[in-house]
């Protein structure tokens, strides 16, 4: 029996040359890196690690969606009211355009938490919809993406919210290191932790495991023992509460929030974890591969504003970089089979 090569380098060149966008992306930085003014800087990298550290967040939010054959369109509103909901508990006392006059200036630990719950309660409404109602992730998300949006323009007003506690604001947004020089922002230790979590959940846990099986075979799982209801709802919850600190990290990162935050983030988080492996056919995904598909999205971007190209053709090439993931991605089951 022919034995599998276990050589790191033989794996890297394995994993480039079967995910070829990642391969021409890794050849655009490197260009870039050689020909382009402070796109190698220390202050490009924080950028570049804040922005994909928060996208990370929801793209693991979803991951157990697709994993298990499902999807969840309502994350990018789910980030949106989550922030909206922070910025308005975050806000000073002393500011002016207050959303909620009568409520003190907040202690910004307990409005994470509180957060975190209606991020939870989000994902659990999801999960009993598709779970007890049987009704299609895609329409079931679909339609709470809707509510939540109208909620949050109930919320806010639709009026931007500002006027944040100097803490929330300095502390999610701050750094290890000057930044012209090295330094680590903290959104990215935050990332890695819960990227470490996320690892060992899906890899060393019955959860994970579980959520592997319904997304191989899920009639074969329930023959088999699993609780198929529990873990799905339990999937959606869990991606709930990833949106909501998302949303929480989002609004300090960007120093305001309003309804239309998180629009579309829903989309870049699927493409992301397609990008990164995460097959739509479900049951294979890991969170490594996740993590360089969310950072093929954002080095994307930053790539092609140093070259100042228009903004709005942004969406042109993600969009062609998701039908190419998918498509790429369907060619692989298809020789599979």
């Amino acid at each position: 029996m022919e034995k599998k090569n276990s050589n790191p380098i033989s794996k890297f060149v394995g994993y480039l040359t079967s995910n070829p966008i990642v391969l021409l992306l890794l050849i655009a930085t490197i260009i870039m890196c050689f020909t382009v003014n402070n796109f190698f800087s220390w202050g490009n990298f924080g950028n570049l690690a804040s922005n994909t550290a928060v996208r990370f967040l929801i793209a693991l939010g979803v991951s157990g969606c697709l994993i298990t054959k499902g999807t969840d369109l309502s994350a990018g509103r789910q980030v949106g009211f989550a922030a909206c909901l922070a910025g308005i508990l975050c806000q000073r006392g002393d500011y002016a355009n207050r959303v909620f006059k009568a409520i003190p200036e907040m202690n910004i630990g307990l409005v994470l938490i509180i957060v975190i719950i209606a991020g939870a309660l989000w994902g659990i409404i999801n999960g009993l919809i598709i779970t007890r109602l049987h009704v299609p992730p895609f329409i079931a998300t679909l339609g709470t993406q809707t509510i939540i949006y109208g909620l949050c323009l109930v919320l806010t007003d639709a009026q931007p919210i500002g006027g944040f506690q100097k803490i929330y604001t300095s502390l999610i947004t701050g750094r290890i290191g000057s930044v012209r020089s090295f330094n680590i922002p903290y959104l990215l230790i935050v990332a890695v932790v819960f990227g470490l979590l996320f690892w060992f959940m899906y890899n060393h846990t019955t959860h994970g495991k579980y959520m592997y099986a319904i997304g191989g075979n899920e009639v074969a799982a329930e023959v088999s023992g699993v609780n198929t209801t529990r873990s799905l709802a339990s999937i959606y919850t869990i991606a709930g509460i990833m949106y909501a600190f998302a949303g929480y990290l989002l609004a300090a990162k960007s120093g305001g929030a309003s309804a239309s935050m998180g629009m579309g983030y829903e989309l870049e988080a699927i493409a992301g974890c397609t990008i990164g492996g995460v097959s739509t056919t479900g049951g294979i995904g890991t969170v490594s591969g996740i993590l360089v598909g969310v950072l093929v999205f954002e080095l994307l971007k930053i790539i092609l504003q140093f070259l100042g190209v228009n903004p709005y053709y942004n969406y042109v090439v993600q969009g062609v970089v998701i039908v190419v993931a998918v498509a790429l991605d369907i060619r692989k089951y298809i020789k599979k089979k």
